[in-house]
C-alpha cells in the first residue's frame, strides 16, 4: 500500500545512491534511517526473492508506516532504533559481516519537517520538541529551559557554528526568566531580533536549530558509533554510502574514509606500499545533486554522497 505521503516524499540523490550500492540481487542490505522509504523501496526493486532489506529509524512514526507499506514483503525487516544501535541488532540476528550495503541519509526527514507537531520547522508553530524518537530523551524546550548560558553557548558553536552564540543565548536567557520557551515560532523569533544579518535565502534560526536538533538526538554520536562498526558489519566488498546534509556530518564521513582508505608505511618498514591493504577502498569521493533534482526538490541542494568499500 503507497499512501499520499509516499507519493510526496522524494528520496535524495536516489540514482547516485544505488549506483553507489553497487547492488547484488541475493545480498543483504540496510537503510538505517528508512524515513518514508523512498530508498528502500528502490533497493527491493534491485533485490532477487534471495534478497533482505533490515530498516532502521528511531521515529515510530517511519516504522510503523514503512511496516504498513512493506507488510507483504517478507524481505524486509523494520527495527525501531538508531542507526548507530545497528551492530548490535545485526550480530544478534547473525547479520554481522554479511551485510552487502549500507545507506545512510542523515538529518531531519521531509515528513518531520512538514509536521509541525514534531518541533523542527521555525516556519511553522508547534511544540519545541525536535526528538526524532519522541518516546525518549528529552525535548528541545526541557533541555533549553534549564540549561546553563554556557551550555546553550556551547551547543550554538559546537553544532550550528553559530557565529553569534553569546547574543542569542543572552536573549534566550532573559525571555526564559519572563516566562518559558515552549514553541517553535518562540524559539525562531527570539533568534531572527538576536541576528543582525544572514546569507540571503537563509532564516536567521537555521543554524540555532540545527544545532539543537543534532544535541538533542545525539547525531555526531551516532554517525562516529556507525563509522567505527561499519568492517564488522559489512561482507567483503560490502559498501557503505552516506548521504549528508551539512558540514559537521560530511566532515566526520569524508575524515573517516580518507584515514581508512590510506595506507602508510612505517619508517624502516621493508614492505612495498602497494602489498599493504587499507580496510577501505573510497569508492566515490564527493558527489552532489544533479541541477535538475535540485531544481524539483530544493532540500537536496546541500546533499554530498559519499561511498567507500570493504577491501577483501
Amino acid at each position: 500500500m503507497t499512501t499520499v505521503a509516499a507519493q510526496q516524499h522524494k528520496p535524495v540523490m536516489l540514482d547516485e545512491a544505488l549506483e553507489g550500492l553497487n547492488i547484488v540481487p541475493d545480498g543483504v542490505y540496510i537503510d538505517g534511517t528508512f524515513g518514508r522509504g523512498g530508498h528502500s523501496q528502490a533497493i527491493l526493486k534491485r533485490l532477487s526473492p534471495q534478497g533482505r532489506l533490515l530498516c532502521f529509524d528511531k521515529d515510530p512514526q517511519a516504522v510503523a508506516f514503512g511496516k504498513d507499506q512493506f507488510n507483504e514483503d517478507k524481505r524486509v525487516t523494520f527495527y525501531h532504533a538508531c542507526f548507530s544501535d545497528m551492530y548490535r541488532i545485526a550480530k544478534d540476528h547473525h547479520f554481522d559481516k554479511r551485510v552487502n550495503g549500507i545507506l545512510l541519509d542523515l538529518g531531519v526527514s521531509s515528513p518531520q519537517l512538514d509536521e509541525a507537531e514534531r518541533g523542527f520547522s521555525f516556519m511553522r508553530e508547534g511544540p519545541l520538541d525536535m526528538r526524532m524518537d519522541p518516546l525518549s530523551g528529552i525535548s528541545a524546550a526541557k533541555w533549553l529551559n534549564a540549561a546553563s548560558s554556557e551550555d546553550i553557548i556551547y551547543v550554538l558553536r559546537k553544532y550550528g557554528e553559530e557565529s553569534f552564540a553569546k547574543k542569542i543565548t543572552r536573549n534566550i536567557i532573559e525571555a526564559r526568566s519572563k516566562k518559558p520557551i515552549t514553541t517553535t515560532l518562540e524559539l525562531a523569533n527570539i533568534v531572527a531580533k538576536s541576528v543582525p544579518y544572514r546569507k540571503i535565502g537563509q532564516h536567521p534560526a537555521t543554524k540555532t536549530f540545527q544545532a539543537i536538533r543534532i544535541y538533542i538526538n545525539q547525531e555526531l554520536q551516532a554517525i562516529d558509533q556507525l563509522l567505527n562498526d561499519a568492517w564488522e558489519l559489512l561482507a567483503p566488498l560490502g559498501r557503505l554510502a552516506i548521504i549528508s546534509f551539512h558540514s559537521l556530518e560530511d566532515r566526520k564521513v569524508k575524515q573517516f574514509f580518507r584515514e581508512h582508505s590510506r595506507v602508510s608505511v612505517p619508517k624502516g618498514l621493508a614492505i612495498p606500499e602497494k602489498e599493504l591493504i587499507s580496510p577501505f577502498e573510497w569508492i566515490v569521493k564527493r558527489q552532489r545533486p544533479s541541477m535538475d533534482e535540485v531544481g524539483q526538490n530544493l532540500r537536496a541542494r546541500s546533499a554530498t554522497l559519499r561511498v567507500a568499500q570493504k577491501r577483501l
